[in-house]
Order: C-alpha cells, then sequence, then structure tokens
C-alpha cells in the first residue's frame, strides 16, 4: 500500500527509527500507526519505543522564570533513575522543554489529553467557517481535520516546533534524547503561569521575548 510521508513523520517522532524502517515498518502494517510501532519494536528498530513501557519515576521538576518575573512555568520531567536525572545532558533537556512551555504556551502535553468536549468544539466552530468561506460542503470534514492537526500542533506540546529548532518537534527532541541517554523519559505535567492572565492589559509579544533570551 502507499504511504503517505505525514505518516512516516508521525512514526518517526513516536519511536526514533530511521525514515526507510518506518516506511517499511506503514507498509507492513497496513498504514496502522501502533502496529508498525509493535513491528519496530520487534524488529529492535525503535529506540524510544522499546523503552516506553520502562517506569520512569525519578527525574525533576524544572523552573523557568522569564526576564521581568511575568512568565513563570514548573513542569515534571520524569526519568528512570536519580543518575540519569542529574546529568548535564537531561538537565538541559528539561531547561529546554520549559522555555518552549513559556515561549509558545501549550494548553496541554499531547492530543490526548485534549477535553472531547473541547475538541468537539472546536470542529464545530471550524466547520462553520470552512462553510461560511464557501467551501463545497463535500470537502468540508477533510477540511476541518487538517485544521484540527494545525490545531493540536499549536496547542499540544508534544506536536509544537521545538522553538531552538522548529525543523523538529517537541516529541522528535524527546525521542532523539531517549535514544542518546538510554533511558525512558516522559513529560508528565506542566503549569505556566502569565502576568495579569485574564486581565485586560496591554497585549505584549513574550514569545519574540523568550526567543529573545534563547538566542543570548
Amino acid at each position: 500500500m502507499a504511504v503517505s510521508a505525514s505518516a512516516v513523520k508521525e512514526l518517526r517522532e513516536k519511536t526514533g527509527a530511521g525514515m526507510l524502517d518506518c516506511k517499511k515498518a506503514l507498509e507492513q502494517s497496513d498504514g496502522d500507526i501502533q502496529k508498525a510501532i509493535e513491528y519496530l519494536r520487534e524488529k529492535g528498530l525503535s529506540a524510544a519505543a522499546s523503552k516506553a513501557g520502562r517506569a520512569a519515576t525519578e527525574g525533576v521538576v524544572e523552573s523557568y522564570i522569564h526576564a521581568g518575573g511575568r512568565i513563570g512555568v514548573l513542569v515534571e520531567i520524569n526519568c528512570e533513575t536519580d543518575f540519569v536525572g542529574k546529568t548535564d545532558q537531561f538537565r538541559e533537556f528539561t531547561k529546554d522543554i520549559a522555555m518552549q512551555i513559556a515561549a509558545a504556551n501549550p494548553k496541554f502535553v499531547r492530543r490526548e489529553e485534549v477535553p472531547a468536549d473541547e475538541l468537539e468544539k472546536e470542529r464545530e466552530i471550524l466547520k462553520a467557517q470552512a462553510l461560511n468561506e464557501g467551501k463545497p460542503a463535500h470537502i468540508v470534514d477533510k477540511m476541518v481535520d487538517g485544521r484540527i492537526s494545525k490545531y493540536y500542533e499549536e496547542h499540544c506540546l508534544m506536536e509544537q516546533s521545538f522553538i531552538k529548532d522548529p525543523d523538529k518537534t517537541v516529541a522528535a527532541l524527546l525521542n532523539e534524547k531517549i535514544s542518546k541517554i538510554g533511558e525512558n523519559i516522559t513529560i508528565r505535567r506542566f503549569v505556566r503561569y502569565e502576568l495579569g492572565e485574564g486581565l485586560e492589559k496591554k497585549q505584549d509579544n513574550f514569545v519574540e521575548e523568550v526567543m529573545s533570551q534563547v538566542q543570548k
């Protein structure tokens, strides 16, 4: 069967396996992502997936306070051992993720956390927008699916472009670290506070400000 580039990309991000291996796994699994992951694990080709079932109960709660104290982030990132949790490589990763959250303002860690009612409401809004744009009814559902994918990319941390390297997602970065460090690593939860959030105030571009700190 024909395998789409987007499916290969998704499988690579979930497993850290090579592009050709992902393509073959999808072909062998009739395009089913979960079956493809199992195929890669059986073949020993998935560095990240082979560690995904291992308990990760150590790690850190990383913090980031934006210059001037206007944005604050706490994020819990877990690994398997206390030793790895204290390494420079792991701590650098946690700092990058905290800064990512400050700059990109995700609402969820992963798409599975988006409440069903919120997702349905978003679908209704996007469908109404497409119809108001005069799009033919028979293609509206496909358009909505595409825009829902964009919604995930904007609001789910794992699917956002990494601020230091927009060519990769946070999920791809995580899988790289799992492969290099050799332990399962999970981003469990986070909170983000912004000064005056919910109050009427002057709109500042905090993303640009955070990125200016990254580039120093």
